[in-house]
């Protein structure tokens, strides 16, 4: 019996809504609340699954 490598990937997404002059600057507000924590993904924002085999 051999063994073998099984990746699994789950992709979470969620759409927030922020106001910002620009962008950029919606981007960077919303990292910085991701980054602290503010924004956390859960299983209710689950939108895939992949499981295949692991190759290098």
């Amino acid at each position: 019996m051999k063994t073998y490598e099984v990746e699994i990937k789950e992709i979470l997404s969620r759409i927030v809504s922020i106001k910002a002059e620009n962008e950029q600057e919606a981007i960077r507000k919303i990292a910085e609340q991701y980054k602290k924590e503010e924004i956390v993904l859960d299983a209710d924002d689950f939108v895939l699954k992949e499981i295949k085999i692991h190759r290098d």
